[in-house]
């Protein structure tokens, strides 16, 4: 697949067709975005690094080495980023040690930032659907109709597709599971540190296409665009942070729900799921990015005062600090118990449209001397799963290479049967009503409670609606 200039701010158009065969030994160009090469915690083996641009929409396939005799499960990768950076050419996202395992890999690029979610008001009347936005999200329904229709060519099996994604692409796995676009495309799905912890209720919380029209008018208007055709004529540097805020005019990016690509309701029937986070992920009581929580006693009960309102004496009865030294800990407990429990509660939610849910809680913190405050950070799971524990700069153990193992099975075999539980493997549960459990994946794997019974009360009230 490939866009053109031409396609700025609309849905993804096919390729153009060649004569002969076409040489796709090299990744493809990343989309529109800010290359920083790394950002702390991620270090140059999770960042974009190769050449950004506009023609970018193509997928990478990996096979076994191995002919199989009979077509393979395929994994179809979905990368993370905010829904403002990302690239399937990411070194972490190597699919090669994962395919070894008997599927097919499949990643895709799609357009983030601004080119992959700009609404307005002249481009949904452009559209035959009257709609704008959620361009990104096209981007990896068209990825996979082309899965779809030329898997099988590589070995693999089109009708045993799982998706899966981490962070925003593990937001965009909940959305395309809403998607009427993208029904019947695949069979199960995996989202990493995305539903059920970063957005409870999934994609689409973020105001109406109106809304999304509006903000799309007023960027325009912020760089001095009267009308579609003068924005498209900007430089596409245009789009990408930090050039992007002008005027106070930065426009919201990634799905919504538009009527079109994402509905207001739910859909009765899903396929399965398995969802998870990291012990040091986003909002679980560190700062930033999992780095470690400092402050004192003082603002640590002013924070639960402001939090929690009139519950908050029995929130500091749950999570007592005695001096300024405990007040990192605490909050990281009560923010890992409150983010399992609500992913608990979200397995409740979702189980009656997928029938089976199999959550996770990874806390294998990656041996990094130099920056122990980053912990399980926010995506560091990653090479755990693709197996390519050992690139970039850690202090890798043998005991990295054991969990990556074992949770490269676990992934593997939920694709391929829709169970992740396999010869050798710790058992692995599946959701099961009052249970309150999810599977603890790292130098432990085994069930473990979302949380003591009488902290998960107290969280289970706040989810109330």
């Amino acid at each position: 697949m490939a866009s053109r200039r031409i396609s700025a701010f609309r849905a993804p158009q096919p390729a153009a067709p060649w004569q002969g065969i076409k040489p796709a030994t090299a990744f493809g160009t990343s989309c529109m975005q800010q290359k920083l090469g790394s950002r702390l915690p991620w270090t140059e083996e999770y960042m974009t690094q190769n050449a950004v641009g506009e023609d970018c929409l193509t997928l990478n396939v990996w096979t076994p080495t191995t002919r199989a005799t009979t077509p393979l499960a395929v994994l179809v990768w979905i990368y993370g980023g905010g829904f403002n950076e990302g690239s399937t050419a990411v070194e972490v996202y190597d699919g090669a040690p994962l395919a070894s395992r008997g599927v097919i890999l499949v990643s895709m690029n799609y357009r983030t930032g601004v080119l992959g979610a700009l609404a307005h008001p002249e481009l949904s009347k452009e559209s035959p659907h009257h709609v704008s936005g959620n361009y990104g999200t096209l981007d990896q329904i068209a990825a996979l109709q082309w899965v779809r229709t030329n898997i099988s060519a590589f070995g693999g099996d089109p009708a045993n597709v799982t998706i899966v994604g981490q962070s925003a692409g593990g937001l965009s796995v909940a959305a395309l599971m809403r998607s009427p676009l993208a029904k019947g495309l695949f069979a199960r799905a995996i989202g990493m540190a995305g539903p059920g912890l970063i957005m409870r209720f999934g994609p689409g919380r973020g105001g109406s296409l109106a809304d999304w029209e509006a903000a799309g008018v007023k960027f325009a208007a912020a760089h001095g665009a009267s009308s579609i055709a003068a924005l498209r004529a900007l430089p596409a540097d245009t789009f990408i942070a930090p050039k992007v805020t002008q005027g106070n005019a930065t426009p919201p990016v990634g799905p919504f729900n538009d009527g079109y690509v994402l509905p207001d309701v739910l859909p009765a029937e899903q396929v399965p799921v398995m969802a998870g986070f990291n012990a040091d992920d986003i909002g679980t009581g560190g700062q930033g990015f999992g780095a470690a929580a400092s402050g004192t006693v003082a603002a640590y009960t002013e924070e639960a005062t402001k939090t929690y309102g009139e519950q908050a004496r029995a929130f500091l009865d749950l999570y007592p600090v005695a001096s300024d030294a405990d007040v990192p800990a605490a909050r990281k407990a009560a923010g890992r118990d409150r983010a399992r429990v609500t992913m608990d509660r979200w397995a409740a939610d979702q189980v009656r449209a997928s029938r089976t849910v199999y959550t996770y809680y990874f806390d294998r913190v990656t041996p990094w001397p130099e920056h122990p405050e980053f912990g399980a950070h926010h995506t560091s799971e990653v090479p755990y799963v693709f197996r390519t524990v050992g690139r970039g700069k850690r202090a890798w153990e043998p005991l990295d290479t054991t969990v990556s193992e074992r949770m490269s099975k676990y992934f593997v075999n939920f694709a391929k049967t829709g169970d992740p539980n396999g010869s050798g493997l710790p058992r692995w549960p599946a959701y099961a009503p009052d249970a309150h459990q999810t599977m603890r994946l790292g130098e432990t794997m085994a069930p473990m409670p979302v949380a003591d019974p009488v902290r998960r009360a107290f969280h289970e009230r706040r989810l109330q609606p």
